[in-house]
């Protein structure tokens, strides 16, 4: 179906983040959601934030989720004790035919590689498990700065929808919903 550029304004202006009921609630998640414009916290399959919008009266799922760690330190701590339950994340999210991004907070490639982290991994594991998941899992990892994350969370949303409405759904606009692992 292809919309108007009046209907894709109206949409993209309802985008509403969907924020997993298991991401705690602390002072930074409450900073990040100064950041969009429209939430709704609810239990998801896979990630900490998905998003939905309404065009035509009808509200669609983005297949889209956000995973999002804190630090390296967490990253390494999912790649290690707490690797099959991340894993099993990824894999329903593939399944679901979800886009999955991975947000670090904290974190920077140069911190990867010169093992900058308290955990014991070694930095050529975790860049082999960066690297292998992120071919493995079509995965996107996203280095950021906290204060950067909300914004960054609501832009891959924003521009997943509009592309999804102004290539009538190619995206797959009928996504199902999403999740949350490790």
């Amino acid at each position: 179906m292809s919309y108007t550029h009046f209907e894709v304004k109206d949409a993209l202006e309802s985008l509403t983040v969907l924020i997993d009921t298991r991401e705690q609630d602390t002072m930074s998640l409450r900073r990040r959601m100064k950041d969009f414009p429209h939430w709704r916290r609810e239990k998801l399959d896979a990630g900490d934030y998905s998003g939905e919008y309404t065009v035509e009266g009808e509200t669609h799922s983005l297949p889209v989720s956000i995973e999002r760690k804190m630090n390296l330190d967490e990253l390494c701590q999912c790649f290690t004790s707490g690797r099959e339950r991340f894993q099993r994340e990824f894999e329903r999210g593939k399944a679901a035919g979800i886009k999955m991004y991975l947000l670090i907070e904290n974190a920077n490639w140069s911190k990867v590689f010169d093992g900058s982290y308290r955990s014991r991994l070694n930095p050529n594991a975790l860049i082999a498990s960066i690297l292998a998941w992120s071919i493995r899992y079509d995965l996107q990892f996203i280095f950021c700065k906290p204060d950067e994350c909300g914004r960054i969370i609501y832009k891959i949303l924003y521009y997943h929808a509009k592309e999804v409405l102004e290539h009538d759904g190619e995206s797959g606009a009928e996504g199902e919903g999403i999740s949350k692992a490790c």
